[in-house]
């Protein structure tokens, strides 16, 4: 394994120890600590409503970014989508890549490789990844709102690496049923 310093910029105010990446605040806490967390209230909740949960913040979440970042960066369409991929790269995630995309039809498919959920869990025989799947349908969204486009999209985990015989996480971005474009 070769080391590096993050690729991403990280700055620390000296006075409230606030950590900034880009124009946002960030937390940083061990992996552990968090899937554990995570863990506990998917635990309480049940997967199913705490997926549910976690989808509509993570949609919300991903559209502010998004926006705040091709505001900051410059960047629009395809290109936002793709620092949206790098950066969730590189904050340890995992490995996030763009297999396709496709902004007229509202599609994509995205390949998690080095998941920390696998990491951290192992071969759990399930799908561990499901926090992330409201990321992309929000990215594409504001994405596609920002192009003047009405279409909307869903997202899906299709596979995950803790499933006995995959080897990494699969994610789809499709229109919604009764999207109109």
């Amino acid at each position: 394994m070769t080391k590096m310093a993050p690729e991403l910029p990280i700055e620390v105010d000296s006075e409230t120890g606030v950590w900034t990446t880009d124009a946002l605040p960030m937390l940083y806490v061990p992996r552990h600590f968090f899937i554990n967390n995570h863990t506990a209230v998917a635990e309480a909740l049940g997967v199913d409503k705490y997926a549910e949960i976690l989808y509509r913040a993570g949609y919300k979440s991903a559209w502010h970014w998004c926006e705040k970042e091709a505001e900051l960066h410059g960047l629009e369409g395809v290109d936002v989508f793709e620092h949206y991929m790098k950066r969730l790269s590189q904050r340890g995630w995992g490995k996030f890549v763009s297999e396709a995309i496709d902004l007229d039809a509202g599609t994509a498919r995205v390949r998690l490789e080095h998941s920390a959920f696998v990491y951290q869990l192992g071969k759990t025989g399930h799908k561990e990844e499901y926090m992330f799947t409201g990321w992309f349908a929000g990215a594409m969204d504001q994405i596609l709102a920002a192009r003047g486009s009405a279409l909307r999209t869903v997202a899906e985990q299709t596979q995950s690496a803790a499933e006995p015989g995959c080897e990494v996480g699969i994610f789809t971005v499709q229109p919604l049923a009764d999207a109109q474009g």
